[in-house]
């Protein structure tokens, strides 16, 4: 189910909001989505409601450059990635990964 996801979204990111495929179009956004799964514990909720973190400050970056802001345009496309480093910066040393995690599943 989520490999299905994802690919609606990778179709709906190149076909629906950019129209056109690109070599390095995501622009390390994989990174951010790895940042809202530690932000979120691990958790399906709580990796969603990072997300919306994240997307929000994509999403205000992209609507203060349509306004016109003195902050220049090169600032504001950091916007999304220096909330990154700072959740995950304040997250860091208290989240824990499952016991788990990198572990083979083998079914029994």
């Amino acid at each position: 189910v989520a490999g299905m996801v994802a690919g609606f979204g990778g179709a709906w990111f190149t076909l629906g909001s950019v129209g056109r495929f690109d070599e390095g179009m995501t622009g390390g956004r994989g990174f951010i989505g790895l940042a809202a799964m530690i932000f979120g514990r691990w958790h399906p909720v709580g990796a969603l409601l990072a997300a919306l973190v994240f997307g929000f400050a994509d999403s205000l970056q992209q609507k203060l450059a349509l306004l016109r802001t003195p902050i220049p345009s090169e600032f504001l496309a950091m916007a999304p990635y220096i909330a990154t480093i700072v959740v995950v910066a304040g997250v860091v040393g208290r989240a824990r990964a499952p016991a788990a995690d990198g572990k083979p599943y083998v079914k029994e």
